[in-house]
């Protein structure tokens, strides 16, 4: 008989190899990407002090009015969009993209791309 698969505790593995080599600095700070069912989170993070920049999910109020009807992969680019123009205006340009544990692939991909697209490089 296979082992059933934990998808979490797997995910919790793949994040924890990638969170070694990744780490935001102030002049570079740290994409952070979190996917539930529902809703996507962003947020640039200066790991040095411990501190969030920016951040935009799909439950903000300004984001909720705009993704209406929309699938669940443009509310990401929306979502990408939003985080890189808060980000821009902290005077962030460059990031460190940590995908945590999650392909890059659909939603991921979906805000990367919208977040590049906004201005941010990574």
């Amino acid at each position: 008989m296979k082992p059933e698969v934990n998808r979490r505790k797997a995910r919790e593995r793949r994040r924890a190899h990638v969170r070694k080599r990744i780490v935001g600095t102030p002049e570079r700070p740290r994409l952070n990407v979190f996917r539930s069912l529902h809703h996507i989170y962003a947020q640039v993070i200066d790991d040095s002090r411990g501190h969030t920049i920016a951040s935009a999910s799909t439950i903000d109020k300004e984001v909720r009015g705009q993704i209406v009807g929309m699938s669940k992969t443009e509310q990401a680019q929306v979502v990408g969009r939003v985080v890189a123009e808060r980000a821009l205006a902290k005077g962030v340009k460059k990031v460190v993209f940590d995908r945590a544990g999650y392909k890059y692939h659909g939603r991921v991909k979906a805000l990367a791309e919208a977040a590049r697209e906004a201005g941010l490089e990574f």
